[in-house]
This record gives C-alpha cells, structure tokens and sequence, in this order.
C-alpha cells in the first residue's frame, strides 16, 4: 500500500511540473511581460517608462528562464520562471498583479467555497442515488419513464438558467432568501440555502441517469437473481446488494469531484456575490490579474492528481478483489 502511494506521489510530480511549465509557457510566451503590462495599465498610449516601472514593481523584468547577469544559483533563481511558477511547489503563490497576497485571499476564500460545495456535493449525491434508486425500483414502469425523461430535459438546460431563474422565483417574487451576499458564520445560511438548493438540482439530471443506468446493469447479474431466488426482497436486493456492488464506477467519479470543492463554483459565487475562490478566478480572469490564474491552475492541477490517488485507495476499501502490491 505505502509503496504503491509513494510510486503514485512520484508519478504525480513530473505531471504538476508539466502543467506548470506549460501554463508558464502559455502566459509569458505567448503574452509577453510587456503585453501584460500594457493590458493591465489599461490605456492605450503607454509610455516606456510607465511599462518598465510596471514590471520591476512585479519582478517581470527578470529573464524568463536563464539569467546571464547572476552568478551561481541567481542564475535559474533570479528568473521569472522561478519567481513566479518554481515557488509554486513550495505553495509560495506571491502576489497577484495588484498587490495583494494571494495565498491569504485564498485562504480567506476557501471558507465560502467549501460552505457551498461541501452541502451541494453531499445532498446532490443522497438525492441522485436516491432518485435513480427509486426508478430502478419502479424500472419499465411509467414512473421510471417519466422519470428518465425528467432527467434528459434537466441535462438539457444550461446551469445558468436554473441560477438566474431561482433568483426570480425564489428570492425576488417569493422573497424567502437574499437574491445575493455574503455573511460569515453561522449566520451566512440564508444566502446559501438558494445556491445549494440550486446546485443540486442543475446536477440532478446528468447524475440520476448515470447512477440509473449502473444500477440496472447490476440488477441483472446472477447474484441478483441467486438473492431473489433465496426470498430476499426487492428492497434489500437494491440497498444491500445492488447499491454495494455499483460503488466503484460511483467513487470513480465521485472522489475525484472531492478535492475539486475547494476550488468553488465558478457560476454560482459570481452571480450570487459570494466571496469564494470561484469568484476570485473569474475577477482574476476579468483584471487580467495572470498570477491569480496561474495559482488556481496550478492548485486544480495538484488537486485533481489528490483525487485520483484517493479513487484507488477508495477501491480497496469497497472491493476485497482489488489489492495494491
């Protein structure tokens, strides 16, 4: 176990030093410092001067991979590649454009992220395999078809209208919670109540269908029948058995989604003001503020690597056939 863990932490290293060279690549060879500096004075006649001062404030005037001017180690150190991805490994985010550290926004941030995700990860997944429980239940009945096509007309409509909807119906018309905000707290859950609510149902459709159509390969295999046989009934056959063998394509998709929650919902938080790290990507991404992407992109490379080693530890524990030599 411990050995197969280590060899997957030295698999992921060469791919989060991929990423962050690529994403290096992305944004200071094909926009220069000099392009960066201009977008971010915003104006469009720029002097010399105004754009050199812009990038030794923000150490871009450095050379991008090798300085010649350094000795020793301020030759790869002294660099703009060192600076501002190297130190990444280190979770040395530095600063973004406009100053502000951005490893405290993040920390500050991640609180309102997770007080939505969390809730919307754990109630999106009770009421999906609950749902696709109940149609597996009732399968070539007219519940189960009504059902798959509730399912196929919720994935067909886009996130964004189920946001801007509920904030009508739910907060301007029938005025039960606040249309948008933030409190921190215990008293910050009459601004969360509409986005989870609202998050769990934009999911449902894809989820339900999926779950559905696991469940029903399940239920057709001979340990099925064997248990039916045996007198066991249809619900025991679904909860106990069922449900227990179809919980590895579920972790598959599901533990992978777990470290993706610190990263916020990049819609919701806009639309519904919340202060979380979704919402500072999409500021970051509207300023033009290119070491706030790189951080994200960055810790949701990191992130997503975590949750596929905890997909294959999540195996063993739901399936004695799986062994990690």
């Amino acid at each position: 176990m411990w050995a197969y863990l280590v060899r997957r932490i030295v698999y992921a290293v060469p791919i989060l030093i991929g990423v962050n060279l690529l994403t290096f690549l992305l944004f200071f060879v094909v926009n220069t410092p000099d392009d960066i500096a201009r977008m971010q004075l915003g104006v469009k006649r720029v002097t010399p001067e105004a754009i050199d001062n812009w990038k030794r404030a923000r150490g871009y005037h450095l050379p991008r991979f090798f300085n010649a001017r350094e000795e020793g180690a301020g030759k790869l150190t002294e660099t703009i590649f060192f600076r501002k991805s190297a130190r990444m490994f280190a979770f040395d985010f530095g600063a973004s454009d406009d100053g502000r550290d951005i490893a405290r926004e993040i920390g500050q941030r991640m609180g309102p992220s997770l007080a939505i995700a969390v809730p919307t990860f754990v109630l999106g997944l009770f009421v999906a395999i609950s749902f696709s429980l109940l149609l597996v239940f009732f399968r070539a009945t007219r519940l189960d078809v009504v059902g798959v096509v509730l399912c196929v007309a919720m994935m067909s409509i886009s996130s964004l209208f189920y946001i801007i909807f509920g904030q009508w119906l739910v907060a301007k018309v029938w005025q039960l919670v606040p249309i948008s905000g933030y409190v921190a707290g215990l008293e910050s859950w009459p601004f969360l109540v509409l986005p989870v609510a609202i998050g769990v149902f934009a999911g449902l459709g894809a989820s339900a269908r999926w779950y559905r159509t696991l469940f029903l390969e399940e239920i057709g295999r001979d340990y099925v029948r064997t248990a039916r046989a045996k007198g066991v009934s249809e619900p025991v056959v679904l909860f106990r058995h069922v449900l227990k063998n179809a919980m590895i394509p579920i972790l598959t998709g599901v533990v992978v989604v777990i470290p993706l929650l610190f990263m916020g919902s990049l819609l919701i938080e806009s639309f519904f003001g919340i202060p979380g790290l979704g919402s500072y990507t999409i500021e970051a991404i509207q300023a033009q503020d290119f070491a706030v992407v790189r951080s994200m992109v960055f810790i949701g490379s990191l992130l997503y690597i975590v949750g596929l080693v905890l997909t294959d530890i999540s195996y063993t524990m739901v399936d004695p056939r799986v062994r990690l030599e």
